[in-house]
């Protein structure tokens, strides 16, 4: 990694483009420098300071507001400077070109945020929330996101962690001390921990996986036959007249995308053209693209005509479709067959409904978020990222082996190595345990001046 402790980095913390204010951030040891050639003076810390922003050759740029905040008090543990000016690309382009002038480099993505990381000031896990509080799609994500930043996250991590180290200390004393003879199994104290821990590894993977969603979202791709309708269904999801609705079959001949929120999931609905034999050559690029979505996809949507002749597992296994993607059904146009909306016993889970007139749609609602594996913590959720499941999965895995070995074969030793690695694949989460490239790959996601 680089020297931090040596260089200076600067960037503009707001948006590109125009608008009213916006903010240019520096941090690093010549800060102080940096911003007394800007500024005239060095302000007082913490305190907001109005005046002229200058050049590197004192030509004025522009007039602002200053905050200084030296270290280690400050976001990144090292001196900021932060000018907030007139948000313009000009001004802004010329504020960043000073303090580059003046010794600074040009930040790259997220590198504020790693230096708060490397400081101390964030864990890993708060370090991803920041962007996951931006980029958040929902109400629900967003306070998810935020009790990620404010720690919520990495306490039950902690938690966690400090049950495996009992655990091992437990283990461990036994396998220091043969001579007291311990029967491994039948320390009932031992046995009550494992299960404890075997509950806590279950309720953080749970959560974490709804965090996973409510920062993801779910892909659901809407197909199946011509004429079922599908645009019809996916205009009704979201309320917009998105997709061209004929009674012509084979009107769709591209990718339509259009984004719903069911209880705080984003659900990325995609409408896709009709999987049929001898299409024409436009129509058969659709079937194409369609496809190409569907093996992208976390869910399929198959929707059937109730009030024509379908044999569903028929056209499913017709469709060549992957065979390990969750398939929901709809039974469409129940308005025509007569048939009552909501849930029906099937071979897949299978909801009626109308599209031209809403009815079933709550029953389906609730059946993706069901099939999604969501659920609705309220304020007890947290966003999390595939990493982070990864990471708790491996966890995991070693928990249940240490378990196994114990249970089996009394292997004490076999069962505080397995601690061991349980605990070291949770300390990647937080960030404890972590190599360069892995910090490269998640600060590279983030917006210059993060």
């Amino acid at each position: 990694m680089r020297n931090y402790a040596q260089d200076t980095i600067a960037a503009a913390a707001t948006p590109p483009g125009s608008g009213g204010i916006a903010i240019v951030r520096i941090s690093g040891p010549a800060t102080p420098e940096i911003a007394r050639r800007i500024l005239g003076k060095l302000p007082k810390p913490r305190m907001a300071a109005l005046g002229d922003f200058h050049d590197a050759d004192g030509q004025r740029i522009d007039t602002g507001i200053a905050l200084y905040f030296p270290a280690p008090h400050s976001f990144t543990g090292e001196h900021v400077l932060e000018l907030h000016g007139h948000g313009g690309p000009v001004p802004v382009s010329d504020l960043v070109g000073a303090a580059i002038a003046l010794g600074a480099r040009r930040a790259e993505p997220g590198e504020f945020t790693k230096r708060a990381f490397l400081n101390d000031k964030l864990d890993l896990v708060q370090a991803e929330a920041i962007a996951d509080l931006v980029g958040s799609g929902s109400r629900q994500a967003a306070r998810a996101a935020l009790r990620s930043l404010s720690g919520e996250f990495s306490a039950a991590i902690s938690a966690l962690q400090e049950q495996l180290i009992r655990l091992r200390m437990h283990v461990e004393a036994a396998i220091d001390f043969p001579e007291e003879e311990i029967d491994f199994l039948a320390d009932a104290g031992l046995r009550r921990a494992i299960g404890q821990c075997a509950r806590a590894f279950a309720e953080l993977a749970g959560k974490a996986r709804t965090g996973r969603l409510l920062r993801d979202g779910y892909r659901m791709v809407i197909a199946g036959r011509p004429n079922a309708g599908k645009s019809s269904l996916l205009n009704r999801l979201s309320g917009e007249e998105s997709a061209i609705v004929t009674e012509i079959a084979g009107t769709t001949r591209d990718i339509l995308r259009e984004r719903i929120d069911i209880d705080g999931l984003v659900v990325e609905l995609v409408d896709t053209a009709g999987l049929r034999e001898n299409p024409d050559r436009i129509e058969a690029e659709g079937i194409r693209r369609a496809m190409e979505a569907i093996r992208n996809a976390d869910a399929v949507l198959w929707v059937e005509d109730a009030a024509g002749q379908c044999d569903t597992q028929a056209d499913y296994a017709a469709a060549d479709l992957p065979p390990d993607i969750p398939l929901l059904v709809v039974r469409n146009k129940i308005d025509l067959s007569g048939e009552i909306p909501g849930p029906a016993q099937a071979r897949a889970p299978t909801i009626l409904l109308s599209a031209k007139t809403g009815a079933g749609l709550d029953s389906l609602r609730a059946a993706i978020r069901d099939l999604a594996g969501y659920e609705d913590l309220g304020e007890g959720s947290f966003t999390a990222r595939r990493r982070h499941l990864e990471a708790l999965r491996r966890a995991q895995e070693h928990f249940d082996a240490g378990a196994l070995a114990l249970e089996e074969n009394k292997a004490g030793e076999l069962l505080a190595e397995e601690l061991r690695l349980a605990h070291q694949a949770l300390g990647e989460i937080t960030g404890a345990y972590s190599s360069d490239d892995l910090l490269g790959r998640i600060f590279s996601e983030f917006c210059i001046g993060k």
